[in-house]
């Protein structure tokens, strides 16, 4: 049982870096980009990250960090294996909030701005953009500083261990 603790919580540190790093990198370097293109280019760049993004791996690390996360905390339970416990649910709570911005803000976005039709045909590309660019990338930062803070937490936990 020890060493199925210690791979579940192993796994979920890694899915939760790896999702946080997606997060990191479209704050740091994806969205500063685009803020420096027209409006056509940057309502096409974005309908299409929006339907690659949608892929086995990137779901799978999405989904798989919060069942982990979950999975570890509840394999520390147990009276003798409490130590890393406080973390572990600091980190679900924390990687939660991830998913409530991304079903609740983020996603409802994408999907407006992809609702708008083809880049090519939109009229007023300006209207679209600035109906999305500017919550997009504030609650982007919500998931980017939370995925951040899973991490730690998890990473304190294995510490713990």
């Amino acid at each position: 049982m020890e060493q199925l603790r210690s791979t579940v919580l192993a796994a979920a540190t890694l899915l939760v870096g790896l999702s946080a790093g997606v997060f990191f990198a479209y704050s740091t370097s994806v969205m500063l980009a685009l803020k420096r293109v027209d409006d056509r280019t940057f309502v096409d760049v974005m309908q299409k990250i929006n339907v690659a993004i949608l892929n086995g791996w990137f779901l799978t690390v999405y989904v798989g960090a919060l069942l982990a996360a979950v999975a570890a905390a509840l394999l520390h339970l147990g009276g003798g294996h409490r130590q890393p416990l406080p973390w572990l649910v600091a980190a679900v709570v924390l990687y939660g909030v991830v998913f409530v911005v991304t079903a609740a803000i983020n996603v409802p976005l994408n999907n407006q701005l992809n609702a708008a039709g083809p880049a090519a045909g939109i009229p007023d590309l300006a209207a679209v953009r600035a109906s999305f660019e500017a919550d997009w990338v504030r609650w982007n930062l919500v998931r980017t500083v939370a995925s951040a803070g899973a991490l730690l937490t998890l990473a304190i936990a294995l510490l713990r261990r």
